[in-house]
């Protein structure tokens, strides 16, 4: 009776609308998670204390308040977002093996996760538009990026990102999941989630479409665009070196796209045609995509930015 009742439970548990997820740190790594878990805080640190420095010092220096360290700022704060929205999950796992989380708790992981992803993409296309401007219309530039106009497309931003992630999530709701739900990663991830399910996920598969062909498919042709209409401009240019000047004032830019997107559409293109791939792998490349954007802007901004460059020395350095 008692073995019964057991076996009622566990299939309660399998077929539900409120199932529990099982997170997956590092496949087949699990008993040195303690010593894995060093980088991953040092990644971490790395993000938070980088991206931070950029918002703090922006914020703070007058003679940075202008439209392209405005879109670094808002760069850096999405990254700050994406980085705490699966730090706490990510370093649970690697701590304390706390690897249950509910269906709720997955869908607001995901609000934040996705939603800062569709930011950045729209951050990252604000940016190319900055330096198209820039280049190609410089007497013009701060009429048409006024003050107003960039609060304008950040709120365009942070609009479309909830016009497409709230369906989503939503028809999460309504699934039932009759199988071992065990994620692939330390957090939840959207389609990862949907293959758990046992009932139709076509409306969900056709969403997630609609979102990133809204999103990604918009926002690369447009950085693309505005390259095309850079260069078509930069060859103008007689002396050698101007050309060079300008282009140099693109790397960075470039640099944050490439850490972006590369990563994203490998992870994406691994999960629906690499299930023969090694967990591990799939594993290894969905932290690399989360994690190098945020650990690796604010380096590059560092670097490649003199203004930003100086304005941390004199932070890290005044007395």
């Amino acid at each position: 009776m008692l073995q019964t009742q057991d076996n009622m439970e566990i299939l309660s548990n399998l077929s539900s609308t409120f199932p529990i997820f099982s997170l997956t740190g590092i496949p087949g790594l699990d008993s040195v998670h303690s010593w894995i878990s060093i980088p991953f805080c040092c990644l971490y640190v790395i993000a938070l204390s980088g991206n931070s420095m950029i918002l703090f010092v922006v914020i703070t220096h007058q003679s940075l308040h202008e439209p392209m360290y405005y879109f670094l700022s808002m760069l850096s704060a999405t990254d700050l977002g994406l980085t705490v929205s699966t730090m706490t999950t990510t370093l649970a796992v690697l701590w304390f093996d706390a690897r249950e989380i509910s269906l709720d708790t997955c869908i607001t992981q995901m609000f934040f996760l996705h939603g800062f992803t569709f930011i950045e993409s729209g951050v990252l296309v604000s940016m190319a538009f900055d330096r198209y401007v820039a280049i190609c219309y410089p007497l013009r530039y701060t009429t048409i990026l006024t003050n107003s106009r960039i609060i304008q497309m950040g709120l365009v931003i942070i609009i479309r990102t909830v016009v497409l992630i709230v369906p989503l999530l939503l028809l999460l709701k309504p699934l039932h999941f009759c199988r071992e739900n065990v994620l692939s990663h330390s957090y939840c991830y959207h389609p990862d989630v949907i293959k758990l399910a046992c009932s139709d996920t076509w409306p969900n598969n056709i969403c997630g479409l609609i979102d990133l062909s809204l999103t990604t498919g918009v926002d690369m042709p447009c950085i693309v665009l505005s390259y095309i209409l850079i260069i078509r401009s930069v060859l103008t240019i007689a002396s050698s070196e101007e050309r060079h000047k300008v282009f140099s004032t693109c790397i960075s830019h470039i640099g944050a796209v490439a850490i972006f997107y590369i990563p994203m559409m490998s992870l994406s293109l691994v999960h629906r045609y690499g299930r023969s791939a090694p967990k591990v792998v799939q594993s290894m490349m969905a932290n690399i995509y989360l994690l190098l954007p945020p650990v690796l802007n604010p380096i590059i901004y560092s670097v490649k930015t003199k203004q930003i460059r100086k304005a941390i020395l004199k932070l890290l350095f005044s007395k």
